[in-house]
């Protein structure tokens, strides 16, 4: 993989995915799971706030995909040397965007980028080749999490996540990692230098803290499974601008099985 980068140009909360039953002519409908959007910026990079602005849209619901959609945006920080050091920009999220790279065998890091579900991905700001990959990504049963999550403070710089359910889809033998990421919405920065001097720059859905749950091989869709953790919070915290998104993420990066979760406003 190279180790080349570059910065490319091209032509309000996302609502619970929430896994419920409905009956349907007699019969059992399983609600789809949300397409996980997962995006790689930068504040460094001049054409990632278009790309930011279309996937705050897409997150918001603008477009009337006519399925849910989790947006994560990950801040890369590779362009933290050109001039502006992104505020929200981590090796961690670089590291996960190289992971992608060899994954999807492409040739190098890039901004902005959009992967859908792990398996897919197009360039951040091209708003037609993203809202037709979200379109083609194949469904799947979205997790019964729904109610069997706890959000607590166990002290006051720590967010204490408990999640217990049923994934809906079955797990083989090579595994999958259940993830949990800690989002923040309306960010807004001021940006004295770099490529986008000048600029007030706006950002949502941005992630604070990734970490995974568990890992599952071997289950089936029905085999209920749980786990705790513990996500460190930062200065100013505001659970009203946060939300929580659990995905499922087998060893090939593909996603298949997701759930948003609002925090309590007074968490």
């Amino acid at each position: 993989m190279g180790r080349f980068f570059s910065c490319l140009t091209g032509g309000g909360k996302t609502k619970d995915s929430s896994a419920g039953e409905a009956e349907e002519g007699g019969a059992v409908v399983v609600a789809a799971s949300a397409v996980v959007v997962e995006l790689f910026s930068s504040q460094g990079c001049k054409t990632s706030p278009e790309a930011e602005l279309l996937m705050s849209r897409v997150g918001r619901g603008d477009f009337g995909l006519n399925r849910p959609v989790i947006v994560l945006a990950y801040h890369v920080d590779y362009w933290d040397h050109m001039g502006w050091k992104d505020p929200y920009g981590s090796s961690q999220w670089t590291v996960k965007q190289k992971a992608y790279v060899e994954a999807l065998k492409l040739d190098t890091l890039f901004t902005p980028q959009v992967v859908v579900q792990g398996q897919a991905h197009c360039l951040g700001n091209d708003e037609e080749a993203s809202l037709s990959a979200i379109r083609a990504a194949s469904p799947f049963p979205a997790p019964t999490l729904q109610g069997l999550a706890t959000f607590e403070r166990p002290s006051p710089d720590t967010l204490q996540v408990s999640i217990k359910g049923a994934l809906r889809t079955k797990v083989d033998s090579n595994g999958a990692n259940v993830m949990v990421a800690l989002y923040e919405n309306g960010l807004v920065t001021d940006c004295p230098k770099g490529e986008n001097k000048g600029r007030v720059l706006s950002n949502d859905f941005v992630v604070r803290r990734l970490e995974k749950l568990c890992f599952v091989k071997d289950i089936s869709a029905k085999k209920t499974v749980s786990g705790t953790v513990n996500l460190p919070l930062w200065d100013n915290f505001n659970s009203s601008k946060c939300g929580i998104a659990v995905f499922v993420q087998n060893s090939s990066y593909h996603i298949f099985g997701s759930q948003n979760f609002e925090l309590p406003n007074d968490l």
